[in-house]
């Protein structure tokens, strides 16, 4: 990848020069996929990112202090949504308002994961985002791009809904998705 080149990121709302994904722990595979990613502000079920039946491995994240965190705790244990989310992406903000509302329908009966990704942030800034907006459900870190590997997700705002036996019930990808839907589809 050039030093000038830019690389979009969910729907154009941000992207990063070369240099900056350089010096992020994006392995190179994930910043080529990038690199030839154009989405549209919303992209449907099942047109981007891992098929709906598939059986994602639950990969080993971190939590926000470094320790190991095995997303088996959830997965294939209850109906799980995840959405990969970073502290700059307006388009997760924006996808906020959806998420609670879901999280206060589906209360406990469907585990709310958030994939910190590691592009641009830290486990740091993602903590001090979290002391200014608390509620956000359980918070995970993907410094090394094991989840976005496994999920196939093509950026930030991608939300994956996984039911009890753990086999993918919805995708979707920008701010016009049906998050009520995503927590319907894992919860069933």
């Amino acid at each position: 990848m050039s030093p000038g080149m830019r690389v979009p990121c969910h729907s154009g709302a941000r992207s990063f020069s070369g240099a900056a994904f350089r010096r992020s722990v994006v392995p190179p595979s994930l910043v080529l996929a990038l690199s030839l990613l154009t989405a549209s502000s919303a992209v449907g079920q099942d047109q981007i990112g891992i098929a709906l039946g598939a059986t994602p491995e639950a990969v080993s994240v971190e939590d926000l202090d470094g320790n190991a965190v095995d997303l088996a705790e959830w997965i294939g244990k209850k109906p799980v949504v995840l959405q990969f989310w970073a502290t700059w992406c307006p388009v997760c903000e924006a996808l906020t308002p959806k998420v609670n509302a879901a999280r206060a329908t589906h209360g406990e009966a469907v585990a709310f994961l958030v994939v910190a990704v590691g592009v641009n942030q830290s486990q740091r800034s993602v903590k001090r985002y979290l002391d200014k907006h608390r509620g956000m459900g359980t918070v995970v870190w993907d410094g090394k791009g094991r989840a976005v590997r496994a999920f196939e997700a093509p950026g930030t705002s991608y939300v994956v809904a996984l039911d009890k036996s753990g086999k993918v019930a919805y995708t979707g990808f920008g701010a016009d998705q049906d998050i009520a839907g995503a927590f319907d589809a894992a919860g069933r």
